[in-house]
């Protein structure tokens, strides 16, 4: 019986450039969520962040944007991707009831840390929804990463590679 070997060269690569090294990545999509406001006073109070989104994925009709959105938005969001898509939509960071009851030693939802934990939950989320190949082809994500105002009267669709 013939003594099988692992097989341990080296797969021939071309050599590596600078440009190749240093360049920009073929398909990048980086979202960060930061910079949180809270804004209104009593119950109309609430807390917004901004979305900014970088890419060079086709799909995305700007490379570069930005946006202000409250939890609410994100919940919109989920709930449609919910009901339009054929994906798995990832979990939002709790609601925290909790915190929003009144008497309350600290500032509740308000808080400069549950503001920062909220916010760290917020961006993971849209990451993980951005990052999904089937995701990236509803127009309710689009709208929700790139207009200025969301449309909650559109017209659920796909997104076609321009």
């Amino acid at each position: 019986m013939a003594e099988t070997v692992a097989d341990t060269r080296r797969l021939h690569s071309k050599p590596q450039n600078l440009n190749d090294a240093y360049g920009p990545p073929s398909n990048f999509l980086e979202i960060d969520v930061s910079n949180a406001q809270t804004v209104g006073v009593g119950r109309n109070r609430y807390t917004t962040y901004e979305i900014r989104l970088k890419t060079n994925l086709p799909i995305f009709k700007l490379k570069e944007s930005s946006v202000r959105r409250r939890y609410s938005d994100f919940e919109w969001l989920r709930s449609e991707l919910e009901r339009e898509s054929k994906i798995v939509v990832p979990p939002l960071p709790g609601k925290a009831l909790f915190r929003q009851l009144p008497f309350r030693a600290d500032e509740g939802i308000f808080d400069d840390s549950f503001i920062e934990e909220r916010k760290l939950g917020l961006e993971q989320f849209i990451n993980k929804v951005a990052g999904h190949p089937l995701a990236q082809n509803e127009r309710c994500l689009h709208m929700f990463l790139q207009d200025e105002i969301i449309d909650r009267n559109y017209t659920p669709s796909k997104i076609r590679h321009a």
